[in-house]
Formats: C-alpha cells, sequence, structure tokens
C-alpha cells in the first residue's frame, strides 16, 4: 500500500471522527479500486449518515462511497 492510499485512508478515517466522535464502533474506512468502503457500527441511522457526510466532503472525484456502517442498537 503507498503512502499516498494510507494517508488518504487517515484523512477519510479523520474526517468521519470528525462528524461522529467515537459514535460508531470499530470504524474502518478502506480503499478500494474506485470507492470508498466505510464499516463499523452505529447506534442509529443518523450517526451513520453523519458518518456518510463526514467522507462526501473529501471524497476524491471518480471515487464512490460504499456505506457498510451496520446499525444496531447494542454493540454486536
Amino acid at each position: 500500500m503507498s503512502a499516498a492510499t494510507i494517508s488518504l485512508e487517515q484523512e477519510l478515517s479523520d474526517a468521519v471522527r470528525d462528524r461522529v466522535g467515537s459514535r460508531v464502533h470499530d470504524l474502518e474506512v478502506e480503499l478500494r479500486p474506485g470507492r470508498v468502503v466505510l464499516r463499523g457500527q452505529a447506534a442509529s441511522y443518523h450517526v451513520k449518515q453523519l458518518a456518510q457526510h463526514g467522507v462526501t466532503d473529501i471524497l476524491p472525484n471518480g471515487m464512490r462511497l460504499e456505506n457498510a456502517i451496520i446499525v444496531a442498537r447494542r454493540p454486536i
């Protein structure tokens, strides 16, 4: 994995954490060819949406966002 990829993953992860703090448990930001995948667990759809908006603002052109954050009342 290149330094630029690691840097982008960190930037995206920081953007999500800035929006939601620790409300997304086990947050992972994964770069795939042509897309960014968000993974983790949130207690509400509102938090899931906030995480998505945190990434959308800085998502590189041409990349899709896949929000795979699971919404559950209690941690699994």
